[in-house]
């Protein structure tokens, strides 16, 4: 008969499967931890073209060009171009400022830094009259869409090596001269205002998360919601702060014994979104061309991040943790150490017919180990196998007594 899976073979086999679950997603936490990408806090949606330039044919195929709108969640718009030729932007399209190296559009973000250049020397930040003076464009007839889409044509140039084929008007000069003129410039501006990481983890006891803040504001408020006990600290020193500064790096500071929880901080602050900051749209699901910001604008910002810890294991592998030592047992042949516990006083009840039990035996007669299991199956086997020779041999007697008769 084939035996069915006791309970408890069910519970050990759920708590493999628990532990290869859980030992599984241990392994694949710190790969997924990888592919985070650093994002600085600004959102901000797309909502309308801010003005309309010329159209243009970039290798042969024509392409409208705009300045696009770009409203912050506080209500703050900023202005900023396409450096995706090859993804339409999408309505009311949500986008997160983000740095350079995370450029997600089709094709290669190939020279940031003459494209941080261009925006310094191109439209708006140049008037349509500064740029036809500084190059072989009609000073006369310059229109600001042709500035603005020679401008667009040149940063499309240097983000995916598109080329202008033609250009109405004054464009073709204008294009000519940024493109001759234009200069790397590597050093990226600094965000707005951003906190890295955004989440942690850890064990009570110990500074939860090292966040580092990114800003060009200082003394900003800090707004901290956590358990008693719980203060977020400078992590250089310890102390606990109350406002923060951009290059200051903080963390939790959880108490030993506290239970597990969690705690968080936010930030906000008027800050500048500098010219040339990437922002990149939010649902990788529906793509929508990547924007890079035409000028600094001061806007309101807001930032926040949060932590969370295990209850301390009693410093089971703390550093600096006294552990105790273990009470040593003694030998069977040693007298113990500690004081023999108190004989029990006798019952005030009368003793009572069958109460009388033999005495317990002595400590180094008892078993080392309960009878269980295998032992008691083999107690019960011997006796079967005693009853049956008994009774075989009383068979045996009365047989032979009957033959003699």
């Amino acid at each position: 008969m084939k035996l069915s899976p006791s309970p408890r073979a069910f519970a050990r086999a759920g708590l493999a499967t628990s532990a290869a679950a859980l030992l599984a997603f241990g392994m694949a936490a710190p790969a997924a931890m990888a592919d985070e990408i650093y994002e600085g806090s600004v959102r901000a949606q797309y909502v309308s073209n801010h003005q309309s330039g010329s159209s243009v044919q970039m290798d042969g195929q024509s392409i409208s060009t705009s300045l696009f709108t770009l409203r912050l969640e506080g209500g703050d718009e900023l202005i900023a171009y396409c450096i995706d030729i090859k993804t339409s932007i999408r309505s009311q399209a949500w986008y997160r400022e983000g740095s350079w190296n995370n450029y997600d559009g089709q094709g290669e973000f190939a020279e940031p830094g003459k494209i941080h250049w261009l925006l310094q020397n191109g439209y708006p930040e140049k008037s349509a009259q500064e740029l036809a003076d500084a190059s072989d464009a009609n000073s006369a007839r310059v229109t600001e869409a042709e500035a603005l889409a020679a401008t667009q044509a040149a940063i499309w140039h240097f983000s995916n090596g598109a080329n202008l084929t033609r250009g109405p008007g004054n464009v073709q000069a204008i294009y000519d001269h940024l493109i001759e003129a234009a200069e790397d410039l590597p050093q990226e501006p600094a965000a707005a205002l951003s906190i890295d990481p955004s989440s942690a983890t850890g064990t009570a006891g110990e500074t939860v998360g090292e966040f580092e803040i990114s800003t060009e504001a200082t003394e900003i408020p800090v707004d901290l919601t956590a358990p008693e006990g719980v203060e977020l600290v400078d992590v250089e020193t310890g102390e606990a702060v109350t406002t923060v500064s951009g290059g200051d790096t903080v963390g939790f500071s959880v108490p030993e014994g506290a239970e597990a929880g969690e705690a968080s901080f936010s930030l906000e602050t008027g800050s500048t979104v500098r010219q040339g900051r990437l922002f990149k749209g939010e649902d990788a699901d529906n793509p929508t061309q990547t924007l890079i910001t035409a000028k600094s604008d001061e806007v309101t910002v807001s930032a926040s991040a949060s932590a969370s810890w295990e209850a301390s294991t009693g410093g089971d592998d703390g550093e600096g943790e006294e552990t105790p030592s273990p009470t040593p047992t003694p030998s069977p042949s040693e007298e113990p150490t500690e004081t023999p516990a108190p004989t029990p006083s006798p019952s005030e009840e009368p003793t009572k017919p069958g109460d009388d039990k033999p005495t317990p035996p002595a400590e180094d007669d008892k078993p080392t180990l309960p009878v269980t299991g295998g032992a008691l199956a083999g107690l019960v086997a011997a006796g079967v196998a005693a009853l049956a020779a008994g009774g075989g041999a009383l068979y045996l007697s009365r047989k032979r007594k009957a033959t003699e008769v």
